[in-house]
C-alpha cells in the first residue's frame, strides 16, 4: 500500500514524497484511513513506529479542509508528556504541514513564555502542548480552548504515570463536548482503558503490533555483572567494542550525572538530560548526541521520552527500571522505522525480580551472559531495596511504627513534589 491510496491530499503527499516516505508504516495505514472519517481512536503503538505521523496527517487534512476563522483560535490540541516529545510533533506539523496554510506552535515550560504567547496571540490552528503550561496559559487569558475540534493525547500511559491525570481532567472540561478524540499509548493498561473510556465516544481500537510486546528487529542481551561492576563494564563495552552513538538509562538524576562524569573522566564524550538540565542544556546535548559529537547520551526515563534519534544502534539499561513497561519505552529508542537494533541491559542482584517482571510482560526469556572480570557478587541481595526494607522486622513496634508513618509522610510529600515539577515542566 502506498500513501497515495489513504485518501490524503496532493498538499500532503508532497510533503511526504519531500521527506523521502513512499510507504505507510502499519499503525499509519490503520490510523489514517479510521481518522479521515472523523472516528474517535484508542491506538496502541510502540515508540518509533510512525504514529506521530499517523495522526498528524489525518489531522492536518480534516483542518485544511474546514472553516478558516479570521482569528485563528485553536482547533487542534495535542497533549505530551515531555517536553521532548513536544518539540518532535510540532516539528513533525510543520515538516507535514509545509504546502498548507495552517499555522502551529508548541508550549511548555522550563522556557519563557513570552515567545510562546506572542505567538498564539497571531493565532494557531494546531496546538501541541504539555498540560502544565497549557493551563497556566489559559488561566492567564492568553488563549481559549473552546472551537477545539481535534483531542489528541499522545503516550498517554507515560502522562498518567507522571501524574497529570488531574491535568487532563481540568483540560476537559474546558473543551467543546463535540469533538474527535485520539487516544495513543504504548499499552492498553487498566488505567489507559479507564482513561478511554471517560474521553472517547465508541472509539476504533487499533493494534499496530500486539498488546505489551517489545519491537522483535531489537537484539535484547542482558549482562549479569555485580552492582559495583556496572561503570567500568559499561565503559569496557563501549570503547571496546567501539560504539558511536549510545543512550543509556539510569533511574535517578544523580545517577545519570555521576555515570556521566564516570565517563567523561575515562575519555568517552557524554552528556545526561534528566529534570534538573534546563531546556537549553537538555536540547545542545541532544543536537551534540545526533551530530555525532557527543558519543553517549546518559538519561532518565521522563527526559528520555519522545526522543527521536534516527537510527540508534544502541540502548543499555544501566539499572533496569522497577516498572516493566518502562522497559518497552526504553528499548523502543532503537530498532525505530525498520532498523535493526541492540538492547543490553547491565543486572546485578537485586534487579532479578525486575527483569523476571519484564521478561513476563514481553513474553521471552531475554538471552543472559557473564564477561570475565565482570562477574556477579554471590553476596549481593537478590531482591530489590525496597523489598528488603518491608522484610526486615521491627524490634520495637511502636517506635518503629512512627518511624514508619513519618518516613511514609516524607515519601508521599517527595512524590507529590515529583508530580508537581512534572507538571510545570
Amino acid at each position: 500500500m502506498s500513501f497515495n491510496s489513504l485518501g490524503l491530499s496532493p498538499a500532503l503527499l508532497k510533503a511526504i514524497n519531500k521527506k523521502g516516505y513512499d510507504q505507510p508504516s502499519p499503525i499509519q495505514e490503520k490510523a489514517i484511513p479510521v481518522i479521515l472519517e472523523r472516528k474517535d481512536v484508542l491506538a496502541s503503538a510502540q515508540t518509533g513506529t510512525g504514529k506521530t505521523a499517523g495522526f498528524t496527517l489525518p489531522m492536518l487534512q480534516i483542518l485544511s479542509q474546514g472553516q478558516h476563522l479570521r482569528h485563528r483560535p485553536v482547533r487542534a490540541l495535542v497533549l505530551t508528556p515531555t517536553r521532548e516529545l513536544a518539540a518532535q510533533v510540532f516539528s513533525n506539523v510543520r515538516e507535514y504541514g509545509e504546502f498548507l496554510d495552517l499555522r502551529a506552535a508548541v508550549i511548555f515550560g522550563g522556557v519563557s513564555q513570552i515567545p510562546q504567547v506572542k505567538q498564539i496571540r497571531r493565532g494557531v490552528d494546531i496546538l501541541v502542548a504539555k498540560p502544565g503550561r497549557l493551563l497556566d496559559l489559559v488561566n492567564q487569558n492568553v488563549l481559549s480552548l473552546a472551537k477545539v475540534e481535534i483531542l489528541v493525547l499522545d503516550e498517554a500511559d507515560r502522562m498518567l504515570d507522571m501524574g497529570f491525570l488531574r491535568d487532563i481532567e481540568r483540560i476537559m472540561k474546558l473543551l467543546p463536548s463535540r469533538r474527535q478524540n485520539l487516544l495513543f499509548s504504548a499499552t492498553f493498561s487498566k488505567d489507559i482503558k479507564k482513561l478511554a473510556n471517560g474521553i472517547l465516544h465508541h472509539p476504533a481500537q487499533i493494534e499496530a503490533t500486539p498488546e505489551n510486546t517489545t519491537v522483535e528487529i531489537i537484539n535484547q542481551k542482558v549482562y549479569r555483572v555485580a552492582k559495583a561492576k556496572k561503570t567500568s563494564l559499561i565503559i569496557n563495552l563501549i570503547i571496546d567494542d567501539n560504539w558511536k552513538q549510545v543512550l543509556v538509562f539510569t533511574r535517578t538524576k544523580h545517577g545519570a550525572n555521576k555515570l556521566c562524569k564516570k565517563m567523561v573522566a575515562a575519555g568517552i564524550t557524554a552528556a545526561a538530560i534528566h529534570g534538573n538540565k534546563s531546556q537549553g542544556a537538555r536540547t545542545k546535548a541532544l543536537a551534540g548526541f545526533k551530530n555525532n559529537s557527543i558519543r553517549v547520551l546518559v538519561a532518565t526515563d521522563i527526559a528520555a521520552r519522545g526522543l527521536d534519534i534516527p537510527l540508534l544502534p544502541h540502548v543499555v539499561n544501566f539499572e533496569l527500571p522497577n516498572i516493566p513497561e518502562d522497559y518497552i519505552h526504553r528499548i523502543g529508542r532503537t530498532g525505530r522505522a525498520g532498523a535493526s537494533g541492540e538492547a543490553i541491559s547491565l543486572v546485578c542482584g537485586e534487579e532479578i525480580d525486575y527483569l523476571r517482571d519484564i521478561e513476563k510482560l514481553v513474553g521471552l526469556k531475554i538471552s543472559s551472559e557473564v564477561l570475565e572480570g565482570f562477574e556477579p557478587d554471590p553476596n549481593e541481595p537478590t531482591t530489590p531495596k525496597k523489598q528488603q526494607q518491608r522484610s526486615r522486622k521491627p524490634t520495637n513496634s511502636n517506635f518503629h511504627r512512627g518511624r514508619n508513618n513519618r518516613s511514609n509522610n516524607r515519601r508521599q510529600k517527595r512524590n507529590n513534589n515529583r508530580r508537581s515539577d512534572n507538571r510545570q515542566n
